[in-house]
């Protein structure tokens, strides 16, 4: 019998103040597929992944202080493209210093979002042919 454990992200949930305001947000600007709306939230989907978004009238104005974020994938052809739309309409609240092509942005509630072109195997990978940065890789 295998042991239990999660097998995958199921879907992001994110509160919003406005909802048609977030909804064209991740559908116009980001590309997400809406699959759902009702009064008080949306589902819409970006490849794999399940999106929510769930109107709270409190929803915070301001992003978290840590680094905690929602990232994106992007085809490295389509990246530059997208990130020039999304740095023309959302706030950039974080230098990209990372290991494949990265954009760092909020959305209108403040979720701090990212765009990324990579994978985890290419972040490996870079970990190896880099072993000074302090990174173990298993």
């Amino acid at each position: 019998m295998t042991a239990a454990k999660v097998i995958g992200l199921n879907h992001l949930t994110f509160a919003v103040s406005d909802l048609d305001r977030s909804v064209g947000f991740y559908r116009d600007l980001l590309g997400c597929e809406l699959k759902a709306i009702w009064a008080t939230g949306a589902y819409l989907e970006a490849g794999s992944l399940w999106l929510c978004l769930s109107l709270d009238e409190a929803a915070r104005r301001e992003p978290h202080p840590d680094y905690t974020h929602a990232a994106f994938s992007v085809e490295a052809g389509a990246f530059e493209a997208l990130a020039a739309r999304v740095r023309a309409a959302a706030a950039i609240w974080k230098a990209d210093r990372s290991e494949g092509a990265s954009l760092y942005f909020l959305d209108p509630d403040g979720h701090r979002l990212e765009l990324h072109v990579g994978t985890l195997d290419s972040r490996l990978a870079h970990y190896r042919r880099h072993p000074g940065t302090g990174v173990t890789v298993t």
